[in-house]
């Protein structure tokens, strides 16, 4: 018996059906439907990965090692294996299952010790969401490269999900609009949500490459304070705010919104930054950001959501792209921010948007493809191609949202918690 087909026997238990991908094993035999997705097994190798880890991890250790390849869209390949999942209502793995693949890995040579992960695997120490491990989990996924990035994103090095107005599906094709133009709609919709105008003093709590702290200097003439704990951001930020001459509007400090002790901002913002704090630090956080604004002030939050049994994301990402980031229903992070004493003013859905983001994230990735080898190595390249087309699916089916929350802290004053141009009018 061939390879595939002995595979093809132990995994149509497994399956609940035939396989919905053609199989391709390492000595060149083939099983499932000729016209499916075609799944490269290159090594032994990625079935005793598999067998170790039999979630979404062993497969996608599989894959960034390059033992488990797929010939076309990985995208089309992820979608067909989740719509067989969901259509045959397979929950999870039985043990008999499990034996069954086990048995016919002794049979190919392929049992043994667990392997060595990846090298892009994150290796993190100490207690979840201490100080020090936060560091090294931000460190592992914001300070990969400033180089890599500057490939990845638009040219303002914004990292959160943009905001389409024009060539969006439906609508008639823009040649002249693409993700950068996207960006700057998204910094455009967070600022005149905040109501910024010259003089007012934004504060950006987790700047990232300080998109939004530059944006609003820049096109809003505010004064704007920005943190992070990730230095190759502030080396990045700063030299930025050198080039454009804005040291006396954007000042950007290397430090954890635990060590705040600044308030009165007239605005404050954080966007995809509240997902790394964790779900037992997410109550400091929110007050964090209350104990900022000014009383009256408006507060912007962008975050994305999930429901289910992984609120970092699942196995895939929280070991490879984002240890320790914690996502929920966006209701019950609102009812975080609620409960800090901050006023909700409006709840914005932007999951569709963040399926247009991550495509185009990855086709920058695509025709980047041998400078980012060149800078990540390949397990680096190939972990990013299967987080951005993985990313793109669980935002297209629903299982991760993102939104940005307008909230406001309360003021005695009604007129106080008007935009400024507003209290002008009344005063």
């Amino acid at each position: 018996m061939t390879v595939a087909a002995r595979l093809e026997s132990a995994l149509t238990p497994l399956l609940r059906g035939p396989l919905p991908v053609r199989l391709v094993a390492w000595d060149g035999s083939a099983a499932g439907p000729p016209d499916a997705p075609l799944v490269l097994l290159r090594s032994p190798r990625a079935l005793r990965r598999i067998l170790w880890h039999p979630s979404e991890l062993g497969a996608a250790q599989a894959y960034v090692t390059g033992e488990i390849d797929i010939d076309g869209d990985l995208g089309v390949a992820l979608s067909t294996v989740w719509k067989v999942v969901a259509e045959r209502g397979i929950a999870g793995v039985r043990a008999r299952d499990l034996g069954r693949l086990a048995v016919a890995a002794a049979r190919l040579g392929a049992l043994g010790a667990p392997l060595p992960a990846p090298s892009t695997q994150a290796k993190l120490r100490g207690r979840r969401n201490e100080r020090e491990r936060d560091r090294a989990a931000i460190h592992h996924h914001y300070d990969t490269s400033n180089e890599f990035y500057s490939l990845l994103l638009d040219p303002a090095m914004a990292y959160s999900c943009a905001y389409f107005t024009r060539d969006v599906p439906g609508t008639p094709p823009d040649p002249g609009y693409g993700i950068a133009e996207a960006q700057a709609d998204k910094l455009d919709l967070v600022c005149q949500k905040l109501s910024l105008a010259p003089g007012m003093r934004l504060f950006d709590v987790g700047c990232g490459w300080g998109s939004l702290s530059l944006h609003a200097a820049e096109h809003y003439g505010v004064e704007v304070v920005g943190i992070t704990i990730a230095r190759e951001q502030k080396t990045f930020i700063d030299a930025r705010i050198a080039e454009r001459g804005l040291g006396d509007r954007v000042r950007i400090r290397l430090q954890d919104y635990r060590e705040l002790t600044d308030h009165d901002f007239d605005a404050v913002a954080s966007l995809e930054m509240g997902e790394h704090v964790g779900e037992r630090n997410y109550g400091r956080y929110a007050r964090a950001l209350y104990d900022a604004a000014a009383p009256g002030a408006p507060v912007l939050v962008q975050q994305m959501s999930r429901r289910g049994k992984h609120p970092g994301g699942g196995p895939f990402i929280e070991s490879f792209i984002a240890p320790d980031m914690a996502m929920r229903p966006v209701g019950d992070t609102v009812e975080y921010f609620e409960s800090a004493g901050l006023e909700v003013r409006g709840v914005q859905a932007l999951r569709e948007h963040y399926v247009w983001t991550a495509h185009a994230w990855l086709r920058r990735l695509d025709e980047r493809w041998d400078e980012v080898v060149a800078l990540l190595g390949i397990e680096g390249a190939r972990t990013w191609r299967l987080y951005l087309a993985g990313g793109a699916l669980a935002f297209e089916q629903g299982r991760m949202g993102v939104d940005q929350i307008l909230l406001r802290r309360p003021s005695a004053s009604v007129s106080a918690q008007l935009p400024p141009r507003v209290q002008e009018l009344v005063s």
